[in-house]
């Protein structure tokens, strides 16, 4: 029905119009929103807590995430599906059951009325009721479509501290686990932080031996990274969910790429080097790392190892805080700005949120298109 109404309505006109005039009314209490909805759900149904994590503040901030993606996303079908059908998939971790939709869907719907004032009227409330029928149809669609286990045990073989708050590790699935190179993968620390999940991108492509190699980085309020870089140990078992997003290799593209890290954002851009390692002969590839400072660089020796064994990989490194540095100076979308030029070039970018918005900035000022450019961003808070 909804969709239906989507194409009467040219791009969903009246629908979409709704749906963001009515979250426009709440947009400034957001926290509020959140916290609301789920004391709705907790006290109408308390056996639903133990699905949520003990620490709530992250959990609210991407149930605010997730319904203004898929607000804006309402007018591109096309990825409005997709969206919510990978959604879908990924909450299969958390045991969502189909019967649970519904006890959200009014939860929701009742938050948002309870903060949005007098404005609120009876046609946004059937505006949401319609919108979350399918938004939920669509997730259930997903789940049920995916052959794949909720989540997979994985057994950690190997822990390597790089730096003060960096560390390396690599684990091994008890069973097969398809991704492809550049994708991203939650992770769960079941010993530490029992229902906390957080996503992080495997530093390697997929291995004969079906091993993960991960690169964290502890930050200040993370729960989870804090437990993945100082607590956990050889012999330790993590879960790990299924493979999510789009930054992957075009294997039909002839022209040469440029990879943007910041930090451990590395870890895709390694992930997708060992897959051009395996085919590529003929796109030539420009590494641009950066980080505050030298330490914070913690896998520039096997950066320089590649390059010296792959003619066609280059190496640029920078800091932005470390004046002894020998390399360049400065942010690195700086750094990338000074090289070039680079319109015909593709482009991967990954990192923390203000890295990788200020790097998109920088390419839009340097005329590189939209179309050519792939991204993640990664900020556990």
């Amino acid at each position: 029905m909804f969709l239906t109404v989507l194409t009467t309505l040219n791009g969903m006109g009246d629908l979409a119009r709704l749906l963001k005039e009515s979250w426009s009314l709440v947009e400034e209490h957001q926290d509020k929103v959140a916290g609301y909805f789920y004391a709705r759900i907790f006290l109408s149904y308390p056996d639903l807590r133990e699905l949520f994590p003990v620490h709530m503040d992250v959990q609210r901030t991407r149930l605010l995430n997730a319904i203004v993606t898929a607000v804006q996303t309402l007018e591109d079908p096309e990825k409005f599906d997709d969206y919510l059908r990978g959604l879908g998939r990924d909450h299969r971790k958390f045991h969502v059951e189909p019967e649970h939709y519904e006890v959200v869907g009014g939860a929701l719907i009742e938050a948002m009325r309870a903060f949005a004032g007098e404005q609120w009227g009876v046609e946004y409330d059937q505006a949401w009721a319609d919108a979350y029928a399918v938004i939920a149809s669509k997730m259930l669609a997903g789940a049920d479509a995916d052959p794949n286990p909720p989540y997979w045990y994985a057994e950690v073989t190997a822990h390597e501290r790089r730096a003060k708050d960096i560390a390396v590790f690599t684990v091994l699935p008890m069973q097969p686990l398809e991704f492809r190179a550049g994708q991203y993968l939650s992770v769960e620390c079941s010993k530490y932080q029992p229902r906390l999940w957080r996503t992080y991108s495997p530093a390697n492509a997929p291995r004969r031996d079906n091993t993960l190699e991960f690169h964290v980085r502890a930050v200040g309020a993370g729960w989870v990274s804090s437990a993945l870089v100082r607590r956990l140990q050889v012999g330790d078992m993590i879960k790990v969910a299924a493979p999510m997003g789009t930054m992957t290799l075009d294997r039909r593209s002839t022209r040469d790429a440029v990879f943007v890290a910041g930090g451990t954002g590395l870890a895709p851009i390694k992930s997708l080097l060992e897959e051009l390692t395996r085919y590529n002969r003929t796109r030539w590839v420009h590494v641009f790392f950066g980080a505050k400072t030298r330490e914070d660089l913690y896998d520039l020796a096997d950066l320089n190892r590649l390059a010296a064994r792959y003619p066609w990989l280059s190496v640029v490194t920078a800091c932005s805080d470390d004046p002894t540095f020998p390399g360049e100076q400065g942010d690195i979308s700086d750094v990338v700005a000074r090289y070039g030029p680079w319109q015909e070039h593709d482009f991967f970018v990954s990192g923390s949120g203000k890295m990788v918005k200020s790097t998109l900035k920088k390419l839009a000022e340097l005329q590189v298109p939209s179309v050519r450019i792939k991204y993640d961003s990664f900020t556990e808070i």
